[in-house]
C-alpha cells in the first residue's frame, strides 16, 4: 500500500502501476489517521507551502509506523535534507521535482526489503557532508539522489556533472571494493571549498590498480575500445566498466590513492 500526502493531484496518476494500491490524503492529519489504522509500504509526501511539516509528519510516523519507508517532497533548503536522512527518509526531492526520478525510487522502496540502517550521516555540516553507505546498489542509489539534491544550490550542468561522477565511483566502491557485502560499508564526503568542490569516496576493499583492470573501458589498449565488454561477459559481470572513464570526463581531477581503495575529486566552480 502506498499513501500519497499531497495536494497535487497529478502525483496519484504519475504513481499509479499496475495493481498498486494507493491511498490519497490531501492532508497530514488524514494522512496520520490513515497510517493508524492501516498498514502503509509507503508513503510519499508534499509539504505544500510549510517545509517543516513534512519533518513533522516524519516524526510522528516513525512513532506510529517504525518500518514504513517515506519519500519527502521539499524545499532545497540543505538543513531540512540532513534532519530528514537523520529521521531515516527513504528518499527526498526538492520542488519542481524530476518525475521520472520520483517515480524511479518509489519503485525502489516498494521492493526494498531492508533499508533502515543503509546510510549514515557522519558529518552534517553544509560545507561538509558525510556519509556511511551500506555496500547494497539500493542504498548506493538513494545516496545518490540525496547528493544531486544536497547539490541542487549549484548550476545544473554542475549538480549533474558531480552527480554523475560520484554514481560511478560509488557503485564501484560497493561492488568492486565492498563485493556487495551488506556487512560492509563505504565512507564518502563532499566539501565545498567556495570555489571547488571535493569529494571523497573510500570503501574497505583490498584496491586495485588502475593498469590492471581489464573488465574496465580505462584499461583498453588502443584499437580495443570494447575488449573489456568480452572480458565481463566471461565472467558473468553486468554490463558496465566505464565509471572511471566516465567520472574522469565529467571532473576536473581524479586521483586514487596508493592501494586503490580511496577515490579523491576535484571539481571547480567558474
Amino acid at each position: 500500500m502506498l499513501l500519497l500526502v499531497s495536494p497535487d493531484d497529478s502525483l496519484a496518476g504519475l504513481l499509479q502501476r499496475g495493481n498498486r494500491s494507493i491511498h490519497r490524503a490531501r492532508e497530514f492529519g488524514e494522512a496520520l489517521a490513515y497510517a493508524r489504522e492501516e498498514h502503509c509500504d509507503l508513503v510519499v509526501a508534499s509539504h505544500g507551502s510549510d517545509p517543516s511539516l513534512g519533518l513533522r509528519l516524519l516524526r510522528r510516523l516513525r512513532a506510529i509506523r517504525p518500518e514504513t519507508r517515506a519519500i519527502l517532497i521539499g524545499n532545497g533548503e540543505p538543513a531540512l535534507l540532513i534532519a530528514a536522512i537523520r529521521l531515516r527518509v527513504y528518499g527526498y526531492f526538492h520542488e519542481p521535482i524530476s518525475r521520472t526520478a520520483l517515480a524511479d525510487l518509489v519503485q525502489l522502496a516498494l521492493d526494498s526489503t531492508s533499508w533502515r540502517d543503509d546510510i549514515r550521516v557522519i558529518s552534517a555540516d553544509p560545507a561538509w557532508i558525510g556519509f556511511e553507505v551500506r555496500c547494497k546498489m539500493e542504498a548506493a542509489e538513494r545516496t545518490t539522489q540525496f547528493v544531486r539534491e544536497i547539490l541542487s544550490g549549484l548550476p545544473g550542468r554542475v549538480c549533474e556533472d558531480v552527480t554523475a561522477a560520484f554514481r560511478e565511483l560509488l557503485f564501484n566502491a560497493v561492488e568492486h571494493g565492498g563485493k556487495l557485502d551488506p556487512r560492509k560499508r563505504v565512507r564518502v564526503s563532499l566539501v565545498h571549498g567556495g570555489h571547488s568542490l571535493v569529494g571523497r569516496i573510500q570503501d574497505t576493499g583490498s584496491g586495485f590498480s588502475l593498469e590492471r583492470l581489464p573488465h574496465a573501458a580505462i584499461c583498453n589498449p588502443d584499437g580495443s575500445p570494447t575488449l573489456h565488454v568480452e572480458f565481463r561477459l566471461d565472467r558473468g559481470q553486468r554490463p558496465g566498466g566505464f565509471g572511471i572513464l566516465i567520472s574522469r570526463s565529467l571532473v576536473d581531477e581524479l586521483a586514487y590513492n596508493e592501494k586503490g581503495n580511496e577515490a579523491l575529486f576535484v571539481k571547480y566552480l567558474k
